[in-house]
């Protein structure tokens, strides 16, 4: 299956999932007056998030040109190399804990703080390579072309990475990040009845808005943890 369709499938796989169990438990509890608990649902929530581990959120292609030359016995030999490639950018949610998810009763906001986008080893297209040589004698003589080969080949893999590393790239990938996990939270607590907004932002942009928010809310961890209290009392 074509990865551009795959993953959004896998996200909304999870996501359905989340909403069946929720929908079922809302139900089970309709005639009791049952009062959706956004804390509980936030919570049931992150738990299938993380169940999904590495989340690939984008990917790109890229085609890396490289060049080597080798001296030997008076006579020299370059090779160049086209590699394309593709390179996948991934969320592992398995990083993702109770204490980056808060609770902000006073606006109905759930503040979701995420992992670091993590750049996968680039995944050459060994198919579509090209190599373009000079230096025949020399390479028909001594095992200058194997050296050459090794040498591109290495070249080119670092070039991929350094070429997915592009801000624009990147930034791609982060917003298509907040995208997954906000539809995670959001829609279950939508489909609860709930009217929630999520706010899905990385370590480096807290600024100073998300930082009055942090400063009030509290994270799901301890919201459960007290309620747990409260039961056994």
């Amino acid at each position: 299956m074509n990865r551009r369709f795959a993953i959004p499938l896998a996200i909304m796989a999870g996501v359905l999932a989340i909403l069946g169990a929720l929908s079922w438990l809302l139900l089970s509890k309709l005639e009791t007056g049952f009062t959706p608990d956004p804390v509980s649902i936030a919570s049931a929530s992150l738990d299938g998030l993380r169940e999904q581990n590495r989340l690939t959120v984008f990917s790109a292609s890229y085609n890396a040109t490289v060049t080597t030359t080798v001296n030997r016995l008076g006579l020299s030999a370059r090779k160049t190399l086209i590699m394309p490639g593709s390179v996948r950018y991934e969320v592992d949610l398995a990083k993702l804990d109770a204490e980056n998810v808060r609770w902000d009763e006073t606006t109905n906001t759930l503040s979701v703080e995420m992992p670091p986008i993590e750049i996968a080893r680039p995944e050459v297209q060994i198919d579509r390579i090209q190599s373009y040589d000079d230096g025949g004698i020399l390479m028909a003589l001594t095992d200058a072309e194997k050296t050459l080969d090794q040498a591109n080949r290495k070249k080119g893999v670092a070039e991929l990475a350094k070429q997915a590393e592009n801000p624009l790239q990147v930034r791609l990938a982060r917003d298509a990040a907040r995208r997954a996990v906000e539809s995670s939270f959001v829609l279950p607590l939508r489909a609860a009845g709930l009217d929630a907004k999520v706010d899905a932002f990385f370590d480096f942009e807290r600024g100073a808005a998300n930082t009055d928010r942090w400063d009030v809310s509290r994270s799901i961890r301890d919201v459960l943890a007290d309620k747990d209290k409260q039961g056994t009392e």
